[in-house]
């Protein structure tokens, strides 16, 4: 396992002779210190939490205050309402783009090389990177949750609320593990922050994100109705709203299951033969 000196700076990495009788534990503490390291890395450079708080924030207030007047949905809802279970899952999804960028200048940087020398899990670099990006999209998905109540959000079931940032967190750990992969293979912050929004701008807009699947052209909607980002917005917009949502959150949870069978293999892969 391995202990972070936080005294020298959030990249040094003291090792510690492994356990080789407790594997998992071996893990398990591995994992703890390569989260901590990069929430440390994350929390001495505060002028990123800005940023990454205040994007939400406008999408947020902009959607409500300019466009919320002329989309057309159910009636009897008041906009914020429908809106931010949306932001939410958006704001999940622009998270996981960090993971490329963030290992991609570990990479730029030799980290992960002085990683590689350590008497440690290998996979510990990769699950700390994904488990401190998760962490950091629920804190930025908690703020929008406090500015939409501000401005007139409201549930009738706090516990929905809870259950659908949960949600929301699972698919953006997912994704998580797909941009792990393309950082991977990238291997450059500016090719990495250039390329890993790209899929994920189809995949936002095109859903149910800030209007109804209903209102865009009928070519469009099959997409629409069956990617994991509606089924997840849909979800969450069910949970904070008391109505049934139990097909939309197995089919949130299958599609995100699937990303990281799918995902992880692919990253790992990689990273051994980097």
């Amino acid at each position: 396992m391995t202990s972070v000196q936080s005294t020298s700076g959030p990249d040094l990495i003291t090792p510690v002779p492994n356990s080789q009788s407790k594997p998992f534990s071996g893990l398990l503490n591995d994992v703890v210190a390569m989260t901590r390291r990069n929430l440390l890395r994350l929390f001495r450079t505060p002028q990123v939490i800005v940023f990454a708080t205040i994007q939400p924030v406008i999408f947020v207030l902009l959607f409500n205050f300019v466009f919320g007047g002329s989309v057309q949905f159910a009636p009897g809802i008041e906009y914020i309402d429908f809106l931010i279970p949306g932001i939410l899952v958006q704001t999940s999804l622009f998270a996981a783009g960090n993971t490329a960028i963030g290992l991609t200048d570990d990479l730029q940087k030799g980290a992960i090389d002085r990683f590689r020398s350590l008497p440690m899990h290998h996979s510990a670099v990769l699950i700390g990177r994904t488990n401190a990006d998760a962490l950091r999209a629920a804190l930025t998905m908690t703020i929008v949750c406090v500015v939409g109540f501000v401005i007139g959000f409201r549930t009738s079931h706090f516990s929905g609320l809870v259950l659908g940032v949960l949600l929301a967190i699972f698919l953006s750990y997912a994704f998580n593990w797909v941009f792990a992969a393309f950082a991977l293979y990238v291997k450059d912050p500016e090719a990495a922050q250039a390329g890993a929004f790209l899929p994920v701008f189809p995949l936002v807009f095109a859903a149910s994100t800030f209007a109804p699947v209903d209102n865009m052209p009928g070519w469009l909607q099959p997409f629409a109705d069956n990617q994991p980002v509606t089924v997840t917005v849909d979800a969450v917009r069910a949970l904070t709203q008391g109505t049934p949502a139990g097909a939309d959150v197995l089919a949130s949870m299958g599609y995100s299951a699937a990303i990281m069978a799918i995902a992880i293999p692919i990253a790992t892969r990689k990273f051994k033969r980097s």
